[in-house]
C-alpha cells in the first residue's frame, strides 16, 4: 500500500457558471448542505486518507480564502498557499506552480466537486507501479461524461483521457481526484496548451503520461459524485446533501405570543407531535399564555420583548434544531402543511409560506382584499429590486416559514429589525447571502383568540406596509 503525507486542492477558479453566486465568494467556499465545498474537500484528505499537509492552490478571490482558513488549525490541519497567476489558463497550470513546493507523491483534489459516501480511503491502496492514479465513477448519463472527461481502459489502467467527449468509451465519468508521482511534473511542462481551448489541460498531462509510461490507473470511486459547475449543480448538491441524512434532522418550532391563552394551547397540541421542540416566546404574557405552553411542554423564554422581529429573533438563536419553523401562537397557521415546508427545504436554504392562494384563506380570516393585494405588491417590489437572484414572493408578512440552521447563522448578524419589518429584512438577508429561497401557499385560518398587533385595522395595515417599505429601499440602496 503506498500512503502520501501530502495533498493539495486545486481552488483557484473563477466560477463564472455559477454567477452571480460566484461573485463575492470563492466557488470552493460556496455550501453545499451547510458546508463550503472547500472545507469538504479538505475534510476526505484529513478523514478518509490522514493527510494532514496541504497544499491550496489557490488565485480568484486568494485573500478570501486565506481569511476564512488560515494556516489550517481549526480544522485539524496545516495549509500552505501557493498562487496561481493564471488559474484561468487551465487547471493543468496548477501542477507548474505546485511543482516547486512537492518532491513525494501527493494527492490532488479539485476544489469545485462534491463526494457523499464515497471510498476515498482506498484510493491509494495499490501495489502496482504509477505515475497517476485517477478516481472514476460508473454512470450511464452520457451527458455527465461529457461535462468532464472519459477515459480508456484496459484492464485496471487507463490509456487514453479526453475532456469532454462527444462520444463515450467506456460507462465512467473521470473525477477531480488524483494521485501522482513527482514524475507527473515533467509532463506537466512538456504538455502544450489545447488545439481546442487554448488552455493547458490536466486531462492532456494525465493523457501524455498514459500513453508514454502506461502507468496511469483507475480508481473506481463508490457513493454520490457531482462536478459542481452550475447554480443548478450547487441546487442538485444542497438537495442530495440534505435529503441523504434528513430524518436525522431535529426540528424546532419558535412561536412568538402575546396574550394568546385562548389560542396557545390549541397550537402547541397541533404541532408537537410532529417536531422535537416547541420554542415559546411570551413576552411576560399576563394572561397565563406561558404557563399553558409548559404544562403541555414547550420550552417558554418569558422575557420582555421589544416587537414581533425581537421575539422572532430571539426564539430562533434559543431554539435547538436543524430546521427552524416559526409560526403564529394564534392558531391561524396548522401542522397540516408543515409536510410541505420540509419536503421544500430539501431544495432549499429557506422556504416560507404565502396566505394569498385564495382557495386556502378560510372565510372571516384576516386576508382581505387590500391586505392581500399590499403584499403581493411590496413581494413584487422585493423581486423587482433584487431581480438578478429570481425571487419570486407573493407575501411579506407571513409568519409561516422555515429555514435551515446554518442558513439562519450566516444571515444572522444582518437581521436587526425588531418589529414587523423583520419579515422582509429576513427575506432580503437571505437573498443577499445568495440563499434559496422557496415561497409556497399555505392555508389560512381565523385567529382563534387576540388580536393581529400589525394589521387589526386599515390604519396599522397602512402602518406596517410603510415600514416595510422603508426597510426593504433602505437594504437596496445598503443604508441599513
Amino acid at each position: 500500500m503506498n500512503v502520501c503525507r501530502i495533498g493539495a486542492i486545486a481552488a483557484g477558479g473563477r466560477g463564472t457558471r455559477l454567477h452571480p453566486k460566484s461573485v463575492h465568494v470563492p466557488k470552493v467556499m460556496l455550501p453545499v448542505g451547510g458546508t463550503p465545498l472547500l472545507t469538504r474537500q479538505i475534510g476526505i484528505l484529513r478523514d478518509a486518507l490522514g493527510i494532514t499537509d496541504i497544499y491550496l492552490i489557490v488565485g480568484h478571490r486568494a485573500n478570501d480564502i486565506r481569511s476564512a482558513y488560515g494556516d489550517g488549525s481549526s480544522l485539524g490541519v496545516h495549509l500552505h498557499y501557493v498562487e496561481n497567476p493564471e488559474p484561468d489558463a487551465g487547471l493543468g497550470t496548477a501542477l507548474r506552480v505546485l511543482e516547486p513546493h512537492v518532491r513525494e507523491p501527493f494527492v490532488l483534489l479539485l476544489g469545485d466537486e462534491l463526494y457523499l459516501e464515497s471510498n476515498h480511503a482506498e484510493l491509494t491502496a495499490t501495489s502496482e507501479p504509477y505515475v497517476a492514479i485517477c478516481a472514476i465513477h460508473p454512470t450511464d448519463d452520457l451527458e455527465v461524461i461529457r461535462r468532464n472527461y472519459s477515459i480508456e481502459l484496459e484492464q485496471a489502467s487507463i490509456v487514453g483521457l479526453r475532456e469532454k467527449p462527444e462520444i463515450a468509451p467506456t460507462p465512467y465519468v473521470g473525477c477531480g481526484t488524483y494521485v501522482f508521482t513527482p514524475e507527473i511534473f515533467r509532463f506537466a511542462r512538456e504538455t502544450p496548451p489545447s488545439e481546442r481551448t487554448g488552455r493547458l489541460e490536466l486531462t492532456d498531462i494525465i493523457d501524455r503520461a498514459a500513453r508514454e509510461t502506461g502507468q496511469v490507473r483507475a480508481f473506481e470511486l463508490r457513493g454520490r459524485y457531482l462536478n459542481v459547475n452550475t447554480v443548478e449543480d450547487l441546487n442538485v448538491g444542497n438537495y442530495l446533501c440534505r435529503a441523504s441524512t434528513f430524518a436525522t434532522k431535529r426540528i424546532s418550532v419558535v412561536i412568538p405570543a402575546y396574550n394568546e391563552a385562548t389560542s396557545i394551547g390549541a397550537v402547541i397540541r397541533d404541532f408537537r407531535d410532529h417536531v422535537h421542540e416547541i420554542v415559546v416566546m411570551d413576552n411576560e404574557s399576563p394572561d397565563g399564555t406561558g404557563q399553558i405552553a409548559r404544562e403541555l411542554g414547550a420550552t417558554v423564554h418569558s422575557m420582555r420583548l421589544r416587537g414581533y422581529g425581537d421575539a422572532l429573533r430571539k426564539g430562533l438563536d434559543a431554539a435547538t434544531g436543524d430546521i427552524l419553523v416559526l409560526v403564529e401562537a394564534d392558531g391561524t397557521f396548522t401542522a397540516r402543511d408543515l409536510g410541505k415546508f420540509l419536503e421544500y427545504l430539501k431544495d432549499a436554504d429557506m422556504v416560507i409560506g404565502t396566505r394569498t392562494t385564495r382557495q386556502m384563506i378560510e372565510q372571516g380570516a384576516n386576508m382581505d382584499g387590500l391586505l392581500r393585494w399590499g403584499n403581493v405588491v411590496v413581494g413584487k417590489i422585493i423581486e423587482a429590486l433584487w431581480w438578478k437572484v429570481e425571487p419570486r414572493f407573493t407575501d411579506v408578512g407571513c409568519t409561516y416559514r422555515a429555514i435551515w440552521r446554518d442558513a439562519w447563522e450566516r444571515i444572522r448578524p444582518h437581521v436587526t429589525r425588531e418589529d414587523a419589518s423583520f419579515s422582509p429584512e429576513f427575506m432580503i438577508e437571505m437573498l443577499r447571502a445568495q440563499g434559496r429561497v422557496i415561497e409556497i401557499p399555505v392555508s389560512y385560518y381565523r385567529r382563534r383568540g387576540g388580536a393581529s398587533k400589525h394589521s387589526s385595522s386599515r390604519w396599522h395595515s397602512v402602518r406596517t406596509g410603510l415600514k416595510m417599505l422603508r426597510l426593504i429601499f433602505e437594504k437596496r440602496l445598503n443604508l441599513s
